[in-house]
């Protein structure tokens, strides 16, 4: 490899040719400064049943406690977002932005008080999103850059040489995350979020992915992540120079880091995209099991797999509306052996570590979720169990306040180490999934008859992994006995590997493996098989003849309706792609017919986090009709059939969805949707359909907003948190939603359910940040600006000057506004002057100045709520 190395006063800094100016001056003059050393004084012990010494309100189960160790300087230090230890127990923790990263000393006196000890390192490295020791060295995954090794080559306990070794980047939040070593020491996992490309040369073990959409997909209503593709967020594995790179699993959303388990297995956290909240396509966090070859699905916009689909996994646990951060096994924490063995998960919106507990369930797991240690706010981001047993974490992140705490076990439960002897049968599973995954990225002779008899396998983990393992062989090699299997699931597996093989000369082998099965003795499982085999086939292999497309109408308009709902959405999903309008009539009736949907099991979480209302609450109140909109969306394709009377059944049906409560993009959604549906309807329908197609889809609020009452002022952080502070003051709920609303917060802001989409929800606030920060935020809106609400304002060779969120597609480049209903701008790649991202917020400063300090008061505890009127912070001091 071709390294430049530049050596300044000991300090070494070794990157590829690719070396820039600005970094290499980083380089320079951090080298010359001394390292800043902070020593902080222990707090007290955190007591739970003394509110007095809780001024953070943090709640966890009886027996532990929790000691906050180090208020970390915004200033000087940062917001730290990723936490490790070495060998000798000193720890490193790097700032999000540009304040570097820090070695970490916490040293015991003979009282048992804890001294803490930052000094800053002597490098220009900073915003490191994965940290991890691997081999003697320190390595760091860089959002925007890639991967860093940082190695002492002096034996001073100083790392005085960085090597930049590449690796994919992405300056994004959805970007560079977690670092692992893999269990052997061969290497080290690389987890990156969905917006991250892969490696540029790979290995991989998960086989020919695509997007596998049958019907046109519908964008998200606010343009994010459009135009992002498959694979989305994945994990691979690289070795210690990062030169040789394998693919291990893809398909997650932003997962932001992985945990292994002692027996090996590897699980991540991922993230949902709560602006779906309400609409079929939403799903939830949930604990993954990383298996060799896995895809779970995560596409942009409504694309998003079903968890059910043939070649996807299920989840090892559906959590619910989280923003997953690190996760960890509490392996070699001294914490009774429930937690040792638990897989501990952070969420940073509502300030939740979760203790998952795991059991086997065949050759994968099931979880159930406890929470373990909650506070509000409490925006953790990172931990790890330290070489002393205690469970370490941050809060930090997006400029919010970074605190360092320990969690340890006093409580009188045995805290010897754990067993980790598993049942028998579990054990058998795993090895066979093992087995299996062993032909995973490779050619193998043995591989076929290794794995066929297990593709009629009823745990998904084993039938996937040998159906992998055929997908890397040769379609030459196993077609004969596709051609001639006989039982029902090994065909839907088997066409399902055929499909993927992406080779249209198999089209009527395919289709003639399905269609000799007989669908109606199927079970339900069976059933969702076939229908995902057969829209494989079409998206992969094309369309069927005429004659074949009829067969299969007719057989599928003979199937409606089924007792299962899947079954009957996937049905209608074909018949709209074989566009066949005799699939209108019984799929309105199934609207019609449609039983309320459960309402998610969100209720006690809400009980226990005061500011989980909002758009959440207002949904268990307002509950979209999930399984309406599922057919609504997919008839929105068809344009044939149609008569006036069904349009009218159609759109009013889209008019009552939009009485409900969704997330963000809900009624932008809506509004698209009915937007599809009356593209090439004649102007005679339109104006029979009138009344319905013009009613307005979002809401606004069901109270009048009245002017502000003032004076205002010219409010500062400072000033402003004066006020604020004052004892005896009572804020008002009806006066800070007013407020709210008045200065036009809810423009671009939605709020408890209601508002704008320019910008991000503001109901969980009140979890996530201080009242500084928030202050901050609404006084200074330019001085922290999310990549997922940045505009970029592109520059033509015609002078002509667009701004908004853009998303390059092969040999153009789309604009999207701000306006869901409004059509991208499309431009020629070659018409683009430049890209530059706007530095200054869409929002404008000054918002607050026209509130009086009552009213500043009550709109700050406004937001504090989550829109709940009987929160506490409404309650006089």
């Amino acid at each position: 490899m071709d390294r430049k190395k530049l050596h300044y006063k000991g300090f070494v800094f070794s990157k590829f040719s690719s070396l820039s100016i600005a970094v290499l001056f980083g380089a320079m003059f951090f080298g010359a400064c001394n390292p800043v050393d902070t020593v902080k004084e222990p707090e007290k012990k955190i007591d739970h049943s003394s509110p007095e010494v809780f001024p953070e309100n943090l709640k966890t189960l009886p027996g532990f406690e929790v000691e906050l160790l180090y208020e970390v300087p915004l200033d000087t230090q940062g917001t730290w977002v990723r936490l490790a230890q070495n060998d000798q127990g000193r720890f490193v923790a790097s700032d999000q932005y540009d304040k570097g990263m820090f070695w970490i000393d916490i040293v015991e006196n003979e009282e048992g008080n804890s001294r803490v000890k930052v000094q800053k390192m002597n490098h220009s490295i900073s915003g490191a999103q994965g940290l991890t020791w691997f081999k003697g060295s320190l390595y760091a995954n860089m959002r925007g850059e890639g991967l860093y090794r940082m190695s002492d080559t002096e034996g001073d306990g100083m790392l005085d040489e960085v090597i930049f070794l590449e690796g994919p980047q992405v300056p994004s939040e959805h970007g560079n995350h977690a670092l692992v070593p893999m269990s052997d020491g061969s290497g080290m996992y690389v987890v990156n979020g969905n917006h991250t490309p892969p490696p540029v040369n790979y290995n991989s073990q998960v086989s020919n992915w695509a997007e596998d959409i049958l019907l046109p997909r519908q964008w998200d209503a606010q343009g994010h992540a459009a135009g992002m593709m498959a694979p989305g967020g994945y994990v691979a594995t690289a070795d210690e120079n990062a030169e040789n790179w394998n693919m291990v699993s893809v398909g997650y959303r932003n997962q932001y880091d992985l945990a292994i388990h002692p027996n090996g297995e590897l699980f991540t956290f991922d993230s949902d995209m709560e602006w779906d909240l309400g609409m079929p396509w939403y799903r939830p966090t949930r604990v993954l099991h990383v298996v060799s070859g896995s895809d779970y699905g995560w596409r942009s916009g409504s694309g998003k797999w079903k968890a059910f689909y043939e070649d996807s996994h299920p989840s090892v646990l559906d959590v619910g509306p989280a923003s997953p951060t690190g996760v960890l096994f509490g392996t070699g924490a001294r914490f009774p052996e429930k937690y040792q063995k638990a897989l501990f998960g952070l969420d940073w919106t509502y300030g939740i570590i979760y203790a998952f507990h795991l059991e086997p369930n065949g050759a994968s797991y099931s979880a159930t979720a406890e929470e373990f240690l909650s506070g509000q706010p409490l925006a953790v981001v990172d931990a790890l169990i330290g070489k002393d047993g205690a469970l370490y974490f941050i809060t930090g992140g997006w400029s919010n306040e970074t605190k360092l705490y320990r969690v340890t076990y006093t409580g009188s439960e045995s805290t010897a180490p754990a067993s980790y002897v598993e049942d028998s049968d579990a054990q058998l599973s795993r090895a066979l999934r093992h087995r299996l995954e062993a032909y995973h990225g490779t050619e193998d002779p043995d591989a076929v008859a290794a794995a066929w008899p297990h593709l009629a396998s009823e745990d998904r983990f084993i039938r996937n992994a040998a159906r992998i393992a055929i997908e890397f062989q040769p379609v030459a090699h196993w077609i004969d006995r596709a051609r001639t299997e006989l039982r029902p699931q090994a065909v839907i597996t088997s066409t399902v590997a055929l499909a993927r093989a992406n080779d249209p000369s198999y089209k009527d082998d395919a289709l003639g493996m399905l269609m000799g099965l007989d669908f109606s003795a199927m079970e339900t499982m069976e059933k969702l098989g076939y229908l995902r085999a057969l829209a494989l086939t079409f998206m992969r292999l094309g369309v069927p003849d005429q004659k074949n497309c009829l067969y299969l109408a007719n057989s599928l308009m003979r199937a409606l309706p089924d007792k299962d709902e899947r079954v009957n959405v996937e049905i209608v999903r074909l018949l709209v792609y074989l566009e066949d309008g005799r699939v209108i009539e019984p799929a309105l009736e199934l609207i019609q017919n449609s039983k309320k949907p459960e309402p998610p099991d969100w209720g006690n979480i809400i009980k226990r986090n005061s500011n989980y209302g909002g758009t959440i609450q207002q949904m268990l109140d307002r509950p979209p009709p999930i399984n309406k909109l599922e057919y609504l969306f997919m008839l929105r394709n068809l344009k044939k059939g149609w008569s006036i009377g069904q349009y009218k059944t159609y759109f009013n049906e889209i008019n009552k969805a939009a009485d409900a409560m969704g997330g963000q993009s809900y009624w932008g959604f809506l509004g698209r949707m009915r937007a599809n549906a009356l593209q090439g309807v004649s102007d005679s329908v339109r104006l029979a359909l009138k009344e319905i197609i013009s009613a307005p889809i979002a809401k606004g609020p069901p109270f009048e907003v009245l002017p502000v009452t003032g004076p205002g002022k010219e409010w500062t952080v400072e000033n402003a948190l004066e006020v604020l502070d004052a004892p005896d003051q009572t804020k008002d709920f009806e006066l800070g939603r007013n407020a709210y609303f008045a200065v036009g917060c809810a423009s671009c802001h939605r709020f408890d359910g209601i508002g704008g989409n320019i910008g991000p929800d503001l109901g969980s606030v009140g979890n996530r940040f201080s009242t500084r920060k928030i202050l901050e935020d609404i006084i200074h809106p330019s001085q922290t600006i999310s990549d997922l609400y940045g505009a970029s304002r592109v520059t033509l060779t015609s002078g002509r000057v667009l701004e908004g969120l853009v998303v390059k597609e092969g040999d153009v480049v789309k604009v999207y506004s701000r306006t869901p209903e409004q059509s991208p701008h499309i431009i020629l790649s070659n018409e683009v002057e430049s890209i530059e991202p706007v530095p200054v917020s869409q929002m404008p400063p000054g918002l607050i100045n026209p509130l009086n300090a009552d009213e500043l008061r009550s709109l700050i505890a406004y937001l504090q709520s989550g829109g709940n009127p009987d929160h506490t912070v409404f309650k006089s001091k």
